[in-house]
Parts: C-alpha cells; sequence; structure tokens
C-alpha cells in the first residue's frame, strides 16, 4: 500500500512507542534475511504509533542503520488509531482510474476521516460472478490514513539519511510474516481458514485475514507497556528492568522461588495478571466488532506473535478467556534468533516481505 520500489534489498521497519525494529531481506526470490537489528527508544519520542519527537527519532534511526550496515531503502509499517481499513464491495470495474475515483467515492461515506486530509490507497482482493447469473462485482480493501501523521514519519526517516520506497499496514505485514508454506487453495477446494492474529507489543495489534487477505484490523491502545509502566512505577525502576521483569516472572513460576527479590516478582506478577485480563476484555470487543460485519465467517484459530507472547503463561492465560485455541508463532525465517529478538522482528519482516 501507498507506493512501492524494486531494490537489491529493503529493510522492513516496525517503530513502536519502546522500540525499532529492522529487517532487512533480499529480493533474490527466496526472502532471505540478510540483518536484523533492534534498538530501543527514549520516552517520549513515539507515544501510541505516532512521532512526538522528530529529531530524536531521527537519530535514533540514524544510529541504528549506520551501526549494523543496514540498506537505506526501507518499507515502514503504521499501527495507530489514525489509520483506517475497511472492505468496499463494487461493480466490477476494470478501467483503473474509474475504480479510483469509485472507491473514492465510496470511501467518503465509510472512512471516518477527511479525505482531503488522507493519504487513501486500494487493493482489489476478489472478483465474483453474481447469483443465478447477476452482476459480477468485486471487494476492494481501502486504506486511508492521516496525512500529517504519513509525513512526520516520512520527514523522520528521510532526516536519518533513509529512503521511505513503501508505507504498509503493520498488521499486513504480521500476517504477511506468519503465512504457512504451500501452495495456495485453487478453486473449488475448501476455503483458507479465518485466523485471528495478534501482535503483542507496546500496543496490541489485531487483525483477521482469510488466508492471506486481511478483512478487519484494529489497534487496542492497551499492551505490554502499559504493564511495564505500572511495574517501573510501582517498584521505582527502570522501564527496562521492568519489561525484563515481565519475562522473567511471567505467569507459571511460583513466587516463592523469587526470594531475594520477592517485592518485584510479587508486582510484576500482578501486573501481569491485571494485564492479561485486560487483553482478553480487548480481544474479546475485537472479536464482537468483526462479528457484527455481515456475512463474516467465525474465527477458527487465534496465532499470537511478538514480545508478549514470549511471556511464559501469557498465551495460556489468554487462550483460556477466550475459549479458543491460541498458537504462538514465529516467522521460519528468523528461527536462527533467540524467541525474544524473533518475537520483536516479527512485523519487521513481513514489512520487508513486499518491497
Amino acid at each position: 500500500m501507498f507506493g512501492a520500489s524494486k531494490t537489491n534489498t529493503i529493510v522492513g521497519l516496525d517503530i513502536e512507542t519502546g522500540s525499532i525494529a529492522a529487517t532487512e531481506v533480499g529480493r533474490n526470490g527466496s526472502n532471505d534475511v540478510a540483518r536484523t537489528a533492534i534498538a530501543p527508544l527514549d520516552p517520549g519520542v513515539v507515544s501510541e504509533g505516532e512521532v512526538r519527537d522528530p529529531e530524536a527519532l531521527s537519530a535514533a534511526l540514524k544510529a541504528l542503520f549506520s551501526q549494523n550496515k543496514l540498506g537505506k531503502a526501507v518499507r515502514l509499517g503504521l499501527a495507530n488509531q489514525r489509520v483506517v481499513m475497511r472492505t468496499l464491495r463494487l461493480p466490477l470495474i476494470e478501467d483503473e482510474e474509474e475504480l479510483e475515483t469509485a472507491v473514492r467515492f465510496q470511501a467518503q461515506d465509510q472512512i471516518p476521516m477527511p479525505l482531503d486530509q488522507a493519504v487513501l490507497d486500494h487493493e482489489v482482493i476478489a472478483r465474483e460472478n453474481g447469483a443465478e447469473g447477476g452482476d459480477r462485482h468485486m471487494d476492494v480493501i481501502a486504506v486511508a490514513a492521516r496525512r500529517d501523521m504519513v509525513s512526520a514519519l516520512a520527514q523522520a526517516l528521510r532526516k536519518a539519511g533513509l529512503r521511505p520506497v513503501g508505507i504498509d499496514l503493520a498488521a499486513f505485514g504480521m500476517i504477511r510474516a506468519l503465512q504457512p508454506d504451500g501452495p495456495a487453495p485453487v478453486e473449488g477446494e475448501a476455503p483458507p481458514p479465518t485466523t485471528l492474529y495478534c501482535f503483542l507489543g507496546d500496543m496490541t495489534n489485531l487483525a483477521v485475514a482469510r488466508g492471506d487477505v486481511c478483512v478487519f484490523t484494529r489497534i487496542a491502545p492497551f499492551g505490554m507497556e502499559d504493564i511495564a509502566i505500572r511495574v517501573a512505577e510501582r517498584e521505582e525502576m527502570p522501564l527496562d528492568d521492568a519489561r525484563d521483569w515481565l519475562i522473567e516472572v511471567g505467569l507459571e513460576e511460583p513466587l516463592d522461588s523469587f526470594e531475594d527479590d520477592h517485592d518485584q516478582a510479587t508486582s510484576a506478577r500482578d501486573a501481569l495478571t491485571d494485564g492479561a485480563s485486560k487483553l482478553v476484555d480487548e480481544l474479546r470487543v475485537s472479536l464482537e466488532f468483526y462479528g457484527a460485519q455481515d456475512g463474516a465467517p467465525p474465527i477458527e484459530q487465534v496465532v499470537l506473535c511478538g514480545p508478549g507472547s514470549t511471556i511464559p503463561g501469557l498465551p495460556e492465560r489468554i487462550q483460556e478467556g477466550l475459549g479458543l485455541g491460541v498458537e504462538v508463532q514465529t516467522p521460519k525465517a528468523l528461527s536462527h534468533l533467540d524467541s525474544e529478538d524473533a518475537a520483536r522482528l516479527t512485523v519487521s519482516y513481513g514489512l520487508a516481505l513486499s518491497g
């Protein structure tokens, strides 16, 4: 979405509140991972997917790319509440200019932002014959993002010496990264399963996909960063230490085993317990939104990814709360990395695949 350019390699870039994740992929047909990098971000530089301090973000990006010798061509993922995706049903239109006009006309009613202040793009995902010889139609995904938000991110990248060659939804990158290997289903076969993908990061990024096609996405502002902040404030410790404590303590290990650090362990466990309940609530709300769509097929499986998926016991707690089967996944191409790094890099890898 929002443009693309062919290069020898491309770096998928996923920027969250607390960190930057970058994955460089070679465009040689094999999607080989060339390099990866993760760097922390100071508080206040990025918040809820939007740039608050462009100068600091540019400096952090410049240092990250220089130190890790990453390529300059980047594809950036967007994940915030000023991005909207809708699926539009239109009569079959072959002419590209006519299609663009039709998408823009219908988007005015379905996308809750002034289109003259937005970047709008679209992609045809299905063409179908009407029932009993009726009119043919097409399903089109339309994505709109506030122009000022996109411009701020793009300017920060350019000031860091990077070359944005495309902007994509982080949700699309997540789905792309975790698609199973094997041939696509052919006409007449059973339809692909409907999957809820959930990236447990600083925020919670949710997407429903039928096969590899995203049909619903939602950003929940509550995420792992909120849980870590609670621990950091209660125990008066650095935020990085609080993040480490969440992984160390998890939801499985008996608290008695943390005898020397019982107070910190208890704070982390309490925050995780409450946070898991909030995450389950967010997922339920998203499932309700999705289920309210006309003709929405039921969710058949849930896939968790991202840093929160590595916290011991959290995926099991989510599965219990949802009453659905839950699986934790990371891309096979990142299997040579430790589990925490692979989880954080999942979205950036999927973004690089669309170069």
